[in-house]
């Protein structure tokens, strides 16, 4: 049976904001996610359905505080709390936050195609 952990798993982005390492697990990504600073990445799913992610996640916030803004509701969870998080949705993190979460690889990449695009392209706009 595939497994993983953090330790295993290979850090794929290091960034000011977040250490994300990610396994794909038969199908799912397996994500450990550090974040280091407050984030509210809203603006690089512009491009997307709603400029949301479409892409569900199941996860477990280990440290910390996420939440969820959907179109009607913001959904928040905090150390010790499993979540589902359906399609439709943009994450806000506070600093300090880890999570591992599961998410279904084709869709995952497919969502971070548009992440990573909006983030090349905010990197060359003029300050």
């Amino acid at each position: 049976m595939p497994h993983t952990n953090k330790s295993s798993a290979p850090v794929a982005v290091d960034i000011p904001e977040l250490e994300g390492r990610y396994v794909d697990l038969d199908g799912y990504t397996v994500g450990f996610e550090t974040y280091k600073a407050d984030v509210d990445p809203a603006e690089l799913f512009r491009g997307l359905p709603d400029d949301r992610c479409q892409c569900p996640h199941w996860g477990v916030v280990l440290r910390g505080r996420i939440s969820f803004r959907f179109a009607d509701r913001t959904e928040t969870y905090a150390a010790g709390d499993a979540y589902y998080a359906p399609p439709g949705h943009t994450p806000v993190v506070t600093e300090g936050t880890e999570v591992v979460e599961f998410s279904p690889t084709d869709e995952l990449g497919r969502t971070m195609a548009v992440l990573e695009s909006n983030m090349a392209a905010a990197a060359k706009a003029p300050a």
